[in-house]
């Protein structure tokens, strides 16, 4: 950043001010002082011209107004910028809140305490709250309202200062013996705060705290945002109020007061130095940087300073010295840079961490956001921009890839001119200075320098990016310590170890050309040398130390801006010449020197022309002679062909996201506006000598353009070939061959842009084709349009379908779907009417466009595989056949899981591979544990069998597992369906083959053949339903017991013996055994003990205790059955009656109820009471 002093106000009568204040947003300036003196200033600046926007307007005082109501000296001003409100005290103890009303403040409340005087008043973050301290130890805290909210008396302390923490919990006072309290927002006392500045105990009075509160984003994310100072100079910095790392700074200088700027990246310590030699003291303001680096000093003249303000901005600080009011304007170190027409500028916002990055392209005004955390800085040449930050620890682990091994702790990021990173490199040294050419990218510490030969892809494609950051291999590297003086062989090396040795005299800055290197050291020396072979050729030797360096385009000569903003030239080559021998000559004693330089830059085109601000001016100097000054504080972007584009960042950075073209302004120097005017007003004639004498191929294009105007077409090829503009030339010769006049005039307009005057007069020649023909070669189809409808010709049908498919081209690229299938359906382009469907989801359009189009069309197969991607199978098959791409409609019902459609395909087309590639599809979903799937996969194929079998292994495993009984019986009955579907079509499949002249006999026995396929397949088909079955009655009998029909219960429960290979036995028997003993049929209860003492596979401990229960039974029951449950028993035993599935009972009637599907039996007064088959659940 660079300060100087640019306006002093005087207050009336000489009354010395005691504090001052800015409000950040509306901009007055509030300053009190002796005798109850309070005024409210505003300074604006009004100017019409974008030139003279910020800094450079002439500022004047829109309000001046002293306020009346204190009478002793104002000691404390503070701000509510939120509510519009302005708080002062008086030695007095006076407080008045005043008010802003019709562009005129007055006083809205008044409050006295009466027993001491205020030390300090501070307003919260949202402005809701305020804290007053008293010297005596009162503290009050009130509402923006003026209620007061609580009050406290601190005895036995004198308060001095006092801060609001940002999110408004915490409060800090500053004591008069130097300790800092820390208090919650109710009172309550915490902890005395651990001061690390001072390095002798002892008595010190604070100079300031200030606390910044976040609203405008922090430059890190662990940025220290808690200044506090004493009046020795001694000022520590911390990240929170109890944090044990502080920063410590001491200012050596007697502080009065401190100061954040707007977004805590600048603290200015106000106050004054005493010379060593002499006994006089001067006013100073340092500013350091959260982290404690000292920017700059200013000196400020007068005999005692009270107080410093930052303006709103940032751009401006106001300082009370004795009866004046003395402002400074401040540049500030922007993270921006200027890259193939494109601004690259980085700032911070409140809501996120990162720096927000906008690449910001001119030309278009198109904007591209990056956001780069712990950036550094942003560094730019040619088309490429250089971002260095600090590196992410956890992206460090996954992209460093360091040969060394190391941690790597930064990075530089290589963009494009729209933010694209296109290569990295994670170096170990801190990149303070960054510069780059076309080749060489150069990041230097305070004691190293390291060297990058990056490597850009040709042409940019995403792959080449991509391969470049992946075999990170984008170029050479080295490291060279500053001490080293390397020979250009072999003296760097790309091991960072040896860039950490600390030196005395550190890197402060360095620049760089294609051949040169400028390294600036502390000391004041220089060091130059070679590229891309890093030799040392020259050290110079300067009194000041440099804060920017910049060579011109032929490295011939070195521009220096010392850190007091002293600008001085230094001529490499005489130098060299003039020391000879030795390898160190002393600096040329150039005599040109300018003050006050903050930003310069050479001409890109010109080794002795160059421009230079100083303070708000901008001056051009060719041959060290100036230009007269144009007003502006702008900062430079490019100084090419007599023109230099300018920037004003700190418009532009009043509203970041939305950056303006009027900000960006162009200034043509005197040449260039001198042979402007001489063509105008003397003469083409005139003007050609001028520029002979003064050659530059900008006015030589000037001199052709004007020359073109006038049809001058000798001079103009003669301007052109001092120009070596070929285009321009051949562009001559082909007027010169034209020999209509309105045909040359349409032709330069033509040349010159003025595209509409061009049309009107090759309309006006009948020559609307030609009119066609410079729109078409400028895109402007909409224009060709319209002059084909307007003027119609013969062969204009093609011209005209080509217009409208470049007008859907157009309404495409900017996803205009609707318009542009319009324009392609008047263009009868099918491939991108297509296209446009798909993109609208408009698949009724896409079948009609299908059904429109003829067979083996090449769009049918990008159609189905448009069809294929959104999983419309039906559509998708239907165009692959209508393009004869069977394979392809395969394809795609295998892919979207439709294998019925596939197989089906498969037979019509005789087509063997699709079964082979079904099942490796199921084998491999089996593999993965995934049965269910596969059973789903052969059912889609109307593979029903295979799906049955794999449904009965299902089945069996969750039976082994004791899953819940309903949920086996569910999986059975699916099972069993699937086999009854397969039943059904090998029943269709013979129907459909025996039609014709075969008997029915035949037919029968041809699906008997069919059905008889394997032993296993047959006793799946047999025994489908028995799993269903052994599970229903299972469920069955356990459903009489609860409900109380005992009997019913072990009729069912009997009827289970049958399924022993399905249900174990030990479940079956254990039940039979519970259902005889509830119905008191203790001989059928006896039979099953004894079935369950005699199973295999019983540990002795289980049998045991069957035995044991077994006597406990029947010593209390004889082992015998009642005559009905006798009866019943041999009823059932005489013949095999089906079972009805209601009630578990045999069916002894003629007439009974049979189920369509699972074939089951019930009776029909029984069934009458379901909707569904109790077995299968199949609809009645």
């Amino acid at each position: 950043m660079f300060i100087y002093l640019s306006k002093k106000i005087a207050i009336p009568n000489n009354i010395h001010l005691k504090c001052v204040s800015w409000n950040k947003d509306q901009g007055c300036i509030a300053c009190g002082g002796d005798d109850g003196l309070l005024k409210v200033l505003k300074l604006e600046t009004q100017s019409d011209d974008a030139r003279f926007k910020g800094l450079a307007a002439p500022s004047n005082l829109s309000m001046n107004q002293t306020l009346e109501g204190h009478r002793g000296a104002v000691q404390v001003v503070t701000w509510n910028e939120q509510y519009e409100k302005l708080t002062t005290s008086d030695q007095n103890g006076l407080i008045i809140v005043w008010m802003l009303y019709k562009g005129a403040w007055y006083e809205e409340m008044i409050n006295n305490r009466n027993k001491s005087v205020v030390r300090s008043m501070s307003w919260n973050a949202d402005g809701q709250k305020i804290c007053i301290v008293y010297e005596d130890g009162a503290v009050i805290v009130g509402s923006v309202d003026g209620n007061r909210i609580w009050g406290k008396e601190l005895k036995g302390s004198q308060l001095a200062h006092v801060a609001w923490s940002p999110d408004s919990k915490i409060l800090l006072f500053g004591m008069a013996n130097g300790e800092v309290h820390i208090y919650d927002n109710q009172g309550n006392f915490i902890m005395k705060m651990a001061i690390s500045c001072l390095v002798a105990a002892g008595s010190l009075s604070i100079a300031g705290i200030q606390w910044y509160a976040g609203t405008r984003g922090y430059v890190r994310p662990d940025c220290p945002c808690l200044a506090i100072c004493f009046d020795n100079g001694r000022c520590q910095i911390m990240r929170y109020e109890n944090d044990e790392n502080a920063i410590c700074i001491d200012t050596l200088m007697n502080v009065v007061s401190i100061q954040w700027n707007h977004c805590g990246s600048v603290l200015a310590v106000a106050g004054f130095l005493r010379a060593s030699t002499k006994e006089k003291e001067f006013n100073v303001v340092q500013f350091y940087t959260p982290f404690g680096e000292h920017l700059r000093t200013l000196k400020v003249p007068g005999k005692q300073m009270s107080g410093v303000a930052w303006e709103g901005g940032g751009l401006r600080i106001a300082l009370a010295v004795d009866s004046y009011i003395y402002f400074a304007n401040i540049r500030p170190d922007y993270k921006w840079g200027y890259c193939c027409s494109t601004v690259v500028y980085a700032y911070t916002k409140p809501e996120r961490q990162e720096y927000c990055v906008v690449f910001w392209e001119t030309k278009n005004n198109e904007k591209f956001v990056k956001y780069v955390k712990s950036l550094m800085s942003v560094t730019t040449s040619g088309d490429f921009c250089i971002l260095a930050s600090k590196a992410d620890e956890t992206q460090l682990q996954e992209d460093a890839g360091l040969e060394t091994g190391n941690s790597a702790r930064y990075v530089l990021i290589l963009c494009n001119s729209i933010g694209t990173p296109l290569d990295s490199k994670y170096i170990d040294i801190e990149p303070l200075f960054v510069t780059m050419t076309k080749t060489h990218v150069v990041a230097a510490s305070k004691e190293a320098f390291y060297l990058w030969q990056y490597r850009v892809a040709k042409k940019l494609t995403a792959m080449g990016i991509n391969q470049v950051t992946r075999t990170k291999k984008g170029g050479k590297e080295n490291v060279y310590h500053i001490d080293v003086n390397p020979s250009g062989t072999s003296d760097g090396s790309s091991d960072f170890s040896k860039a950490f040795t600390p030196t005395q005299d550190p890197i402060c800055c360095i620049t760089a050309t294609d051949k040169t290197l400028i390294v600036g050291r502390e000391s004041g020396t220089i060091h130059r040398y070679s590229l891309p072979n890093v030799a040392l050729l020259q050290k110079y030797t300067s009194n000041n130390r440099a804060y920017y360096l910049s060579l011109n385009c032929n490295s011939s000569r070195l521009a220096i801006i010392d850190i007091a903003g002293v600008m001085t030239l230094l001529d490499l080559d005489v130098s060299a010449a003039s020391d000879g021998g030795p390898n160190r000559g002393s600096a040329d004693p150039s005599k040109f020197e300018r003050k006050d330089v903050w930003d310069m830059k050479w001409a890109n085109d010109n080794p002795d022309l160059f421009a230079m601000m100083e303070k708000t001016r901008m001056y051009v100097f060719r041959n060290l002679d100036p230009e007269e000054p144009i007003q502006t504080s702008g900062y430079i972007c490019n100084f090419e062909d007599l023109e230099i584009k300018s920037v004003l960042l700190d418009e532009i950075m009043k509203n970041p996201d939305k950056p303006n073209k009027d900000n960006l302004i162009n200034f043509e120097i005197r040449s260039l506006r001198d042979s402007r005017a001489l063509i105008e007003k003397v003469g083409i004639e005139d003007a050609s000598q001028f520029i002979e004498d003064n050659p530059h191929p900008r006015l030589w294009r000037l001199l052709a353009e004007a020359a073109l105007q006038k049809l001058d077409l000798k001079t103009a090829e003669q301007a052109f070939v001092h120009c070596r503009d070929n285009q321009g030339i051949e562009f001559v010769k082909r007027l010169g061959n034209l020999h209509s006049e309105p045909m040359k005039q349409a032709e330069v307009a033509a040349y010159f842009g003025r595209f509409e005057e061009a049309d009107c007069m090759y309309l006006e020649m009948d020559r609307s084709d030609l009119a066609i023909n410079l729109r078409i070669k400028l895109g402007d189809w909409f224009k060709v349009m319209q002059l084909l409808k307007s003027g119609s010709g013969a062969c204009d049908d093609t011209l005209l379908q080509q217009a409208y498919n470049a007008i859907g081209d157009y309404f495409a690229d900017r996803q205009k779907w609707v318009n542009a299938v319009q324009y392609y359906q008047q263009g009868l382009n099918q491939e991108r009417l297509a296209e446009c469907y798909y993109m609208l989801e408009d698949y009724a359009g896409l079948e009609r466009l299908t059904a429109e189009l003829p067979e083996n069309h090449k769009l049918l197969s990008d159609i189905g595989e448009m069809y294929a991607t959104v999983g419309m199978c039906e559509q998708a098959v239907n165009a692959y056949l209508k393009c004869n791409q069977t394979r392809a409609a395969i394809d795609t019902c295998v892919h979207l899981n439709q294998w019925n459609k596939a197989v089906e395909l498969a037979r019509t087309h005789n087509m063997k591979e699709i079964k082979s590639l079904l099942s490796k599809y199921a084998s491999h979903l089996l593999e993965k544990n995934k049965t269910l799937e596969a059973v789903e996969l052969y059912r889609k194929a109307h593979h029903f069998l295979e799906a049955a079998k794999l449904m009965f292994k299902i089945a069996e495993d969750e039976a082994k597992k004791k899953s819940n009984p309903l949920r086996v019986k569910k999986l059975f009955v699916l099972a069993a369906q699937l086999v009854e579907t397969y039943q059904e079509q090998v029943k269709m499949s013979q129907q459909s083959k025996t039609k014709g002249n075969k008997s029915e006999v035949t037919s029968a026995l041809a699906g008997l053949l069919e059905v008889d396929a394997s032993s296993s397949e047959i006793h799946i088909v047999d025994t489908a339903w028995r799993g269903a079955e052994a599970y229903h009655f299972f469920l069955l009998a356990q459903r009489q017991l609860y409900a109380g029909h005992m009997e019913n219960a072990m009729r069912t429960a009997l009827h289970l013996r049958e399924y022993e290979d399905i249900i174990p036995a030990v479940e079956i028997y254990s039940l039979l055994a519970l259902c005889a003993a509830s119905s008191r049929a203790f001989g059928t209860c006896s039979r099953a003990f004894i079935k369950l003492e005699s199973l295999e596979g019983q540990s002795p401990d289980q049998q045991q205790l069957y035995k044991d229960l077994a006597l406990e039974i029947f010593t209390k029951h004889a082992p015998k059955d009642s005559r009905m449950v006798e009866a019943h028993l041999s009823d059932s035993s005489e013949e095999k009656l089906p079972t009805c599935i209601v009630t578990g009972l045999p069916i002894q009637e003629y007439q009974f109820w049979m189920c369509s599907v699972c074939k089951h039996c019930a009776l029909e007064q029984e069934i009458s009471k379901y909707n569904t088959c109790p077995l299968c659940h199949t609809v009645l």
